[in-house]
């Protein structure tokens, strides 16, 4: 460890060369475990992958709700390569011992990209909010200028807000252990290991739970409870196709906040061992961008016929081709 005198008062500021990661210790068969999530990680590589060819190449498909969808495959395909590959390599090949710069860039990434997920899912309810209730205004209202403008807010308000975030572990002094019980730079484990004034750090970590996971969940709600009053109000028929529109992003919203609502839920009722609350949080994280692309492909109709469309188109392709080349042979 490295010190550094305090220029504000007469104390010795520590700064940790490295930090200790220490999740998964005592679980038997863990090694089974890592091996399970690469294959989470290779399964949300292709789906959120496929998800964004099929999004790029089918024309029908460039409209302001599906660049909305690319960018949650994206945040999804980003969110789980800044944490499983790390995860593996931490654990499986003893790499626990990392550097306090990697770590804050681990941190940094990880925070980012679940963010970004979370209000991409906040961003398709706003799509469906102003298709159901204002569909006049949809097309002048939601168009591909307006979702960029919005994707390229939320990235610089996530980057800020993230950098200033790490950026305030800076100011901790570590003078006793510098080990995280996680299975990844965790902040509010860290800030916790301080043996310093940790106040800022537990209020920015209260603000992160409040403001960018509990906030966009009740805008959603919010979004949705004046969608079933517009529905309420149209024919039995179009209140079916609305309906259907609707169900792939519910279907996200839940597998995306309903593991994040249970685990804070239990961690403040009961006490949880600590292998179970690392499993139980490394799964909430990498599940839903596996399921994402899976539930988008298999529950959205335009997705499907964009999907065959693009098939057909490729078999006629290779028709023509094999019958020039044996044409050309001839």
């Amino acid at each position: 460890m490295t010190s550094m005198l305090s220029n504000s008062a007469n104390v010795t500021f520590v700064r940790p060369a490295t930090f200790f990661i220490k999740g998964f210790s005592n679980v038997p068969h863990v090694k089974y475990y890592y091996m399970f999530l690469a294959l989470v990680y290779v399964v949300t590589v292709l789906g959120n992958s496929f998800i964004m060819c099929t999004i790029y190449l089918a024309r029908k498909l460039h409209t302001a709700k599906y660049i909305a969808v690319f960018h949650l495959a994206l945040s999804d395909l980003c969110g789980s390569s800044a944490l499983i590959p790390k995860v593996i390599d931490t654990f499986l090949f003893d790499h626990q011992v990392v550097s306090y710069e990697g770590c804050l860039a681990n941190m940094f990434f990880v925070y980012h990209f679940m963010n970004l997920q979370s209000l991409t899912l906040l961003v398709l309810a706003y799509d469906r909010l102003v298709a159901i209730c204002f569909p006049l205004q949809y097309h002048a209202t939601v168009n591909k200028p307006a979702m960029f403008l919005i994707i390229g807010v939320i990235w610089i308000f996530s980057v800020t807000y993230f950098s200033v975030l790490v950026g305030l572990v800076n100011r901790l002094s570590f003078c006793g252990s510098n080990v995280i019980d996680s299975h990844f730079c965790d902040q509010g484990l860290i800030y916790k290991l301080a043996c310093n004034d940790n106040s800022i750090n537990m209020m920015m970590g209260k603000i992160s739970f409040g403001l960018l996971m509990c906030t966009p969940l009740i805008l959603i709600i919010i979004s949705y409870f004046c969608i079933a009053l517009a529905l309420v109000k149209i024919a039995h028929g179009d209140r079916i196709k609305a309906m259907k529109t609707c169900t792939s992003h519910l279907v996200l919203v839940a597998i995306g906040y309903l593991p994040l609502i249970s685990n804070n839920i239990v961690a403040l009722t009961t006490s949880i061992d600590p292998n179970t609350r690392i499993i139980n949080n490394s799964l909430r994280q990498v599940i839903p961008s596996m399921l994402n692309p899976i539930i988008y492909t298999l529950k959205t109709e335009e997705v499907m016929q964009s999907i065959k469309e693009l098939y057909k188109r490729s078999k006629v392709n290779t028709t023509q081709k094999i019958r020039m080349k044996y044409s050309w042979k001839k």
